[in-house]
């Protein structure tokens, strides 16, 4: 690392911390971090992640980071597979079409058949009671579509899609 970046490192630092250290020793330690080099990123790379991580931008964007994840209620457990790979492979599995309620129950339960959270068991049994009322309605009104019912369930229990959204 070149020593230009080291004393600014260390200028950050010491506004920071109080140390009771000498400068070659916090620059020696800085050395050795940005040694630590992810496997798949060039050093410069690293160096600019690094020094980002450490601006106040950076600082900025991991506390709303930090805020934005508190909000969540709930995560779905699909991992990396996107909701309509997997309702291509519950479609695929039960050979018909799932809507977007059953969608909703196999994303927000674990491997074992449970809810991940209360609150995901709580949406779950509202998104239930609401199908039945639903259904019950249209057993005797043959011109609602189904298809629509489900968005119409969803927007009603977890409320209308955000912007940008689907």
């Amino acid at each position: 690392m070149p020593d230009i970046n080291k004393n600014q490192a260390l200028d950050i630092i010491k506004e920071r911390f109080a140390l009771k250290v000498s400068n070659n020793y916090v620059k020696k330690a800085l050395g050795k971090k940005l040694q630590n080099v992810l496997s798949g990123m060039l050093r410069y790379q690293w160096e600019d992640v690094v020094r980002f991580w450490n601006s106040k931008k950076g600082e900025d964007r991991k506390r709303v980071g930090t805020i934005s994840r508190q909000k969540q209620k709930f995560m779905h457990t699909a991992r990396s597979k996107s909701f309509s790979c997997v309702a291509e492979a519950e479609e695929l599995s039960s050979s018909q079409k799932d809507g977007r309620l059953l969608l909703f129950d196999i994303i927000h339960r674990k491997k074992d058949g449970s809810p991940i959270t209360i609150e995901a068991a709580e949406i779950m049994e509202k998104l239930k009671d609401k199908k039945v009322e639903y259904e019950a309605i249209t057993s005797s009104d043959s011109s609602v579509n189904l298809d629509d019912i489900d968005n119409q369930i969803i927007i009603e229990v977890l409320g209308p899609e955000r912007y940008g959204r689907v």
